[in-house]
């Protein structure tokens, strides 16, 4: 019944990269987006970054676009999250999410979820 799997996360200064990788399963790599929502401390579960439309699409959130880079790897049906440029405002529980369509709000609509990893940035 896991979907998704995640890997990275850790603690970075400010300005550095972080990594992460989540591995799919088939059930979850057939939903039309997959990519990363982050939930920081007492605040709703919001959209990073996601592939869309067979991957032809990207989705980021104005305050990760040019920093933040999404990546589909179909033969390993893995999901990257490469993150450069780290800022303390980055830091969250990062989420790998494979959605099957979207509510007005932007939700995740038959969500599969990864268990969660901790980014850290500290200044």
């Amino acid at each position: 019944q896991v979907q998704l799997v995640e890997s990275g996360g850790g603690s970075v200064q400010t300005g550095g990269s972080l990594r992460l990788s989540c591995a799919a399963s088939k059930t979850a790599w057939s939903r039309g987006w997959l990519g990363w929502y982050r939930q920081k401390s007492g605040t709703e579960r919001d959209r990073v970054a996601l592939k869309y439309g067979g991957g032809d699409n990207t989705y980021y959130a104005d305050s990760v676009e040019g920093r933040f880079t999404v990546l589909v790897d179909n033969a390993k049906k893995t999901i990257i999250l490469q993150m450069d440029s780290l800022k303390p405002e980055d830091t969250a529980m990062y989420y790998c999410a494979a959605c099957q369509y979207f509510t007005s709000s932007g939700s995740c609509g038959n969500a599969y979820w990864g268990q969660g990893t901790q980014v850290t940035v500290s200044s």
